[in-house]
């Protein structure tokens, strides 16, 4: 508990480094001229935040006639490509789809179309202002029979060119009279690296769990393999990935089962994230992996998050989370699942 309100109170206290000047430029297809900072490209939505605007607005990519920046993006394609650059809208015929020009350096400029752009991040030549990421929470309280639930999960990645780094933390907790309180907490640290084909891209995974539905004091898990999107739209985004990895499992102390226990195993990843603009998004990520040195064992991890935009950067969500084992010592629990609801919050780039 502590551990998690240190860690939402750095976040929040480093937020106002993330603020750069607002003099970009926006021009919709019907005329309209906004100057703010762009925020970021994501799904479908343009993200601003104007100085005589309360919060972030959002705007429909499909909508925006011309745009001009001086401040540094990552731009990213369909194809998987991905470039560092300025922003200023090139010139093209009518029948042509508005084209982008990212500009590197004076003599260096690229031109994507803009329908085969489906993300913008914002970057820097500072350390801090290329992070992004969100805040989730929520708190539930029954007088009954004073029973409390609490979550909190974060999400932070820090995106560059031809790779990026990820960690997440979720914790849960709930109390009730009369019975011992259970907890989960997990952290998981990603990185991942694009190849040189379209779309294809290697990656790494390092997962620690703390569980008492389960028993488990500490288990800890490294992973990776090679993967590849699938789908990479403004609506969608579909990866698969496969490789090995490695897990060892500590047991809670004075019981009857052998601690630790290690098993090298495959490794088998899958995410989706769907979204409809500026209402919901689906947020999706399971990963299995079947034991190689115990034949017939399988340890499965699911995530998953359902968002409803309330307005700017705050959103109601509610979240699926699980991990299973099939062959868990006897008399132990092989599941540990549960769901929560609260607000989300983002920062940084979005």
């Amino acid at each position: 508990m502590k551990l998690g309100t240190r860690f939402l109170l750095l976040l929040l206290l480093t937020a106002p480094l993330f603020a750069r000047e607002s003099t970009d430029v926006i021009v919709m297809k019907n005329g309209d001229h906004l100057t703010g900072e762009i925020k970021g490209l994501n799904q479908g939505v343009l993200y601003i935040s104007m100085n005589y605007i309360l919060g972030t607005s959002q705007v429909q990519w499909s909508k925006v006639d011309h745009i001009e920046s001086k401040q540094l993006f990552l731009v990213k394609t369909e194809a998987g490509n991905v470039y560092t650059g300025t922003l200023s809208t090139a010139e093209s015929a009518k029948d042509r789809p508005m084209t982008i020009a990212v500009v590197e350096s004076s003599s260096k400029q690229t031109q994507v179309e803009r329908p085969q752009v489906v993300e913008m991040d914002q970057t820097s030549e500072s350390f801090w202002r290329r992070f992004n990421g969100e805040i989730n929470s929520g708190i539930s309280y029954t007088k009954g029979n004073q029973s409390t639930q609490y979550n909190l999960s974060s999400d932070i990645t820090y995106p560059r060119e031809r790779w990026s780094a990820g960690l997440s933390y979720n914790s849960n907790l709930s109390t009730s009279t009369g019975v011992s309180a259970t907890t989960r907490n997990q952290v998981n640290l990603t990185g991942q690296r694009l190849l040189r084909w379209n779309n294809w891209f290697y990656a790494g995974t390092a997962a620690f769990l703390q569980s008492s539905e389960q028993n488990i004091d500490l288990q800890t898990g490294l992973g990776g393999g090679i993967g590849r999107l699938l789908s990479n739209s403004n609506r969608t985004k579909i990866y698969v990935m496969g490789g090995f990895g490695w897990q060892r499992t500590q047991y809670a102390p004075n019981l009857d089962v052998s601690n630790p226990q290690e098993v090298f195993a495959g490794y088998v990843g899958a995410g989706a994230r769907l979204f409809h603009f500026n209402k919901t998004t689906l947020d999706t990520t399971i990963t299995l992996l079947p034991a190689i040195t115990q034949p017939g064992r399988l340890y499965t991890n699911l995530n998953a998050t359902y968002y409803i935009k309330l307005s700017g950067s705050l959103s109601w969500n509610v979240s699926f989370y699980g991990s299973w084992d099939n062959q868990p010592p006897p008399t132990f629990s092989g599941s540990d699942y549960g769901t929560s609801s609260g607000l989300s919050i983002t920062f940084g780039n979005k």
